[in-house]
């Protein structure tokens, strides 16, 4: 199975885990699914991967540093014009930054140019059916096949809240799929993006990914491969560009989340909070895109969701990561580990991208909400795995949700 990251700095808590990036669509599903995630926080509520503070702009509109993100740079002897300049791309092992408090990602305005976003690729992150074989728990039958369908654009009339996170890896540039979502503290003016935890971090044989950033309605018209390379970056990206500010995944996928066989991925989850690359009208995400879903932790248990929707960007063959695709199925169980929480598992034949996609299905309220994201998938396609969300997740996201109280 395979997985599918936020700027600044990042600490996390402790009961989540999974991650992603984004020029390389990264999926988490049957053959090569990426997921991303951008920070790294505990499973409960108290604790949390932070990030540091956001960029602020000065009267002329030009991008600058807050002192205290400089004074972190400088902490692990980052020089911040060279970080922004191109030092980012340095991944020895020595530089890059694995723990919760050591995220770094300032914004680099104009780097996620149409280019960059339509090359991104999914990092091959997938899983043999034989790496199932010693499960134990509760698995149903493996799911038929349900062909992904195109969703017709403008993906914006349909399915506002939905999107392309973007990272860069030490294989290039990356990209998952991601999901607008309310924030109780801020309700109406929503800046959280949930996505996969393996789209922000590369679990527990790498660190934190970079320029981590998400870009709703990507491609709202449609356009094919061809026809987005002459186009603009407002056609591209006409919600504009999104930094994550501050990111946090579990401490189970820092610790024990892998590229294949499924390692994390019951905890395969993360929350962004983000902020807009260029100075605007002062409007939240949710506020711009105009819609932000709730997210369930007390979902019905597997047997009693009559239907699940993903959606997401799959990019890798026969897809090529441009357009929106949506699988609609009943779920079933899949247990990948008997001491974590068994996962939704539905017939899709989406592919690496997906991942970090959101979930949707009838609430407890009897109302839409998100109840899982892409995580894995086998890496010869057909099916895909999310996580439960439950309390680790609850942590997670209510921790990124105080943070920026009032704000």
């Amino acid at each position: 199975m395979r997985s599918i990251r936020p700027s600044f700095t990042a600490r996390r808590g402790g009961n989540a885990r999974r991650r992603t990036s984004p020029v390389l669509a990264a999926v988490a599903l049957a053959s090569a699914l990426a997921l991303t995630a951008t920070a790294c926080d505990s499973g409960n509520a108290e604790a949390g991967g932070e990030a540091s503070s956001s960029a602020a702009s000065e009267g002329d509109g030009k991008i600058t540093i807050p002192d205290n993100l400089k004074d972190r740079l400088k902490e692990h002897g980052i020089d911040i014009d060279k970080w922004k300049n191109g030092e980012w791309k340095n991944w020895d092992k020595d530089d890059w930054l694995r723990e919760a408090d050591e995220y770094i990602n300032p914004i680099i305005e104009g780097l996620w140019n149409p280019d960059r976003m339509r090359k991104a690729e999914d990092p091959d992150n997938a899983v043999d059916d034989s790496d199932l074989s010693g499960d134990q728990g509760v698995t149903d039958p493996t799911p038929e096949p349900v062909d992904a369908k195109a969703v017709s654009p403008t993906y914006h009339d349909s399915v506002p809240e939905a999107g392309k996170v973007f990272f860069d890896s030490p294989e290039g540039s990356m990209v998952c799929s991601a999901t607008v979502v309310q924030d109780p503290a801020n309700p109406g003016k929503s800046n959280l993006v949930w996505t996969a935890g393996h789209c922000v971090h590369a679990g527990k044989n790498g660190g934190w990914y970079r320029n981590i950033a998400f870009v709703p309605s990507y491609n709202n018209e449609g356009r094919t491969a061809a026809e987005l390379q002459n186009a603009t970056r407002e056609e591209a990206a006409p919600y504009g560009v999104w930094w994550g500010d501050w990111a946090q995944t579990s401490d189970q996928w820092i610790e024990q989340g892998g590229a294949t066989g499924g390692d994390g991925a019951s905890y395969d989850f993360a929350v962004i909070h983000v902020t807009p690359e260029e100075v605007g009208d002062g409007k939240s995400l949710e506020e711009t895109v105009g819609s932000a879903l709730p997210v369930d932790f007390k979902a019905p248990a597997v047997p009693q969701v009559q239907s699940i929707t993903a959606t997401g960007y799959p990019a890798a063959a026969p897809f090529d990561g441009q357009l929106m695709y949506q699988c609609q199925d009943k779920p079933g169980r899949l247990s990948i580990s008997a001491p974590d929480p068994t996962m939704y598992r539905i017939g899709c034949t989406m592919t690496a991208g997906s991942s970090g996609g959101g979930w949707v299905a009838t609430g407890s309220d009897g109302q839409p909400a998100l109840v899982s994201n892409t995580s894995i998938g086998p890496a010869t396609a057909g099916w895909l795995a999310g996580p439960r969300l439950g309390d680790a997740a609850k942590g997670v996201y209510d921790s990124v949700s105080e943070k920026f109280a009032g704000q």
